[in-house]
């Protein structure tokens, strides 16, 4: 059975040394990083750079297996590649002038990966542009969902925990819990957060909630616009497991804006666009139970354990390791986004 500190470092997988500069955001800007010594999965990483005015610094983590492809592509599809194998850096497409022309060049070149089969990352191909944005609030590119883990840039969702009050329940609660379809690319079969999705690029998180309650469980707009509330975001960096994500090893830094909606008892969530088979009513021992026999996708697990401890429902009094749970699911993230506290959208 797995224990909540388990559940949260299946999730929060980057081991790191505790470097000072992780810890306080406003020293994140601050390069190099010392990534000699970082392994994932046994192989080294090369710290991804863009360049502004004001210097260079990180936006992503790469491994030596995509290196190793990239320095052998034609330079057509490369954009301007910088390779410091001593440094262990890397920097592409920074020559280019204009996002679109940035995002064209990314687009050339996870498209030539995807024909040529390199990563089996990229199987899971969805169409959808995600953002990577610069220190400055500016989108920097869009690249495909499923290839963003090349550059080990980070990746933002929205998940939206829905619930009802019952007085004769558990902690006075019960909560709405899908399974996922067994035909998803992703995690098949296992039990979800009421909602969740990506975040495409230009897309506000709130309106993806209210556009992902609907396609995924038919919650009724004005409900969700009207009761959804913003409790903040989830932090931490996952390293992919293989069967649940197509290849094992990538480094996915992840935020997720988080929501609470108390549901009236006449409003059930129903399965709509078959990302889910069927949502369950269950009360918090149940959910408990489920999460320690590894039932939940791991980001789920960290959203659902976030909505215990807020609801009073974990506590120091129940779980001695509290204090690094809360700090694994707020984790400081090294490159820049709207998660920064000082982020202000160009």
């Amino acid at each position: 059975m797995k224990s909540n500190l388990d559940l949260v470092a299946e999730t929060d997988g980057f081991a790191v040394k505790p470097w000072s500069s992780f810890n306080q955001c406003a020293n994140l800007l601050s390069f190099p990083y010392d990534n000699k010594d970082i392994t994932v999965e046994g192989q080294g990483i090369f710290t991804l750079l863009w360049r502004d005015a004001d210097g260079t610094y990180p936006i992503g983590y790469v491994l030596d297996r995509v290196i190793d492809i990239i320095a052998a592509l034609p330079a057509s599809l490369t954009g301007n590649l910088q390779l410091d194998r001593a440094a262990r850096t890397i920097s592409m497409f920074t020559d280019l002038a204009t996002e679109p022309e940035r995002t064209a060049a990314v687009a050339a070149f996870t498209q030539h990966l995807r024909e040529a089969e390199t990563f089996p990352l990229l199987k899971g191909w969805r169409g959808e542009p995600w953002p990577v944005h610069g220190r400055r609030g500016e989108l920097l590119f869009s690249m495909e969902r499923a290839a963003v883990g090349l550059f080990g840039a980070v990746r933002y969702g929205v998940h939206l925990t829905a619930y009802v009050e019952d007085a004769a329940a558990p902690h006075g609660v019960r909560i709405w819990v899908p399974r996922r379809a067994a035909d998803k690319s992703t995690f098949p079969g296992m039990l979800d957060n009421t909602v969740a999705g990506g975040l495409m690029t230009g897309e506000d998180p709130f309106e993806c909630v209210v556009r992902e309650a609907d396609e995924e469980a038919s919650l009724p707009e004005a409900v969700v616009r009207a009761g959804a509330k913003s409790i903040g975001t989830i932090t931490y960096i996952y390293i992919t497991d293989g069967p649940n994500n197509g290849e094992a090893g990538f480094v996915y830094p992840e935020v997720e804006w988080a929501y609470d909606l108390l549901l009236p008892a006449d409003v059930v969530p129903q399965p709509k666009d078959g990302e889910v088979d069927e949502f369950y009513l269950c009360d918090v021992d149940t959910i408990k139970k489920d999460l320690a026999a590894g039932e939940y996708k791991t980001n789920c697990a960290l959203v659902m354990l976030d909505f215990f401890i807020r609801h009073g429902i974990l506590t120091e009094a129940n779980e001695p390791q509290l204090d690094e749970i809360q700090r694994r699911m707020h984790r400081e993230l090294p490159f820049p986004g709207p998660h920064w506290s000082n982020w202000r959208s160009a």
